[in-house]
């Protein structure tokens, strides 16, 4: 039976700090997994609740239409020349049917102004993680730069980027 003989090129020596780069680029691959998740998941909470503040708007807006048609009911009873008891029902009727609308109406803009709010609020902070995400991607590419150059600078300069993008990252957790 023949034997398998594996020849190598030279200049594959062992080279110690190669395999900490190898390591720290695998560590910034999980930190840059994790950030870009948490950008993505942040970035569709803010367009759901984008989403639920346009139906909550959509709302208010029926809820005024219905006012305004109150509204126009009281003007046309107010044009007759003489008012029936009939007229006089449907009246007090729109009185407190506008009466509701306002209070819902009211209550549906506040609830609107809130996820307006909220979403802003998403909105920033997954601006962070997009800011996060992209200094560690500039981080973790410096970095791998060393296995083609073998220069120290890179994977130093590197390290900045990504320790600025994971702080980045996590200012995005206090807003």
């Amino acid at each position: 039976m023949a034997e398998l003989e594996i020849h190598h090129e030279h200049g594959h020596e062992e080279d110690p700090y190669g395999r900490n780069i190898g390591i720290m680029a695998s560590v910034l691959a999980v930190l840059l997994a994790i950030t870009t998740i948490l950008s993505h998941r942040a970035h569709t909470e803010g367009v759901l609740l984008k989403t639920d503040a346009n139906d909550k708007w959509s709302y208010y807006q029926a809820s005024r239409i219905k006012y305004h048609n109150l509204e126009l009911g009281e003007d046309l009873m107010d044009a007759l020349p003489s008012r029936t008891p009939e007229a006089e029902k449907i009246l007090s009727r729109y009185m407190r049917d506008k009466e509701k609308y306002t209070k819902a109406s009211d209550k549906i803009q506040e609830e609107a102004k809130h996820l307006e709010a909220e979403t802003a609020m998403l909105e920033r902070r997954a601006l962070r993680y997009d800011f996060g995400e992209g200094l560690l991607e500039i981080g973790l590419i410096l970095t791998s730069l060393y296995f083609i150059s073998k220069s120290k600078m890179f994977p130093a300069v590197g390290m900045i980027a990504s320790l600025a993008g994971v702080v980045a990252a996590i200012t995005g957790f206090f807003l």
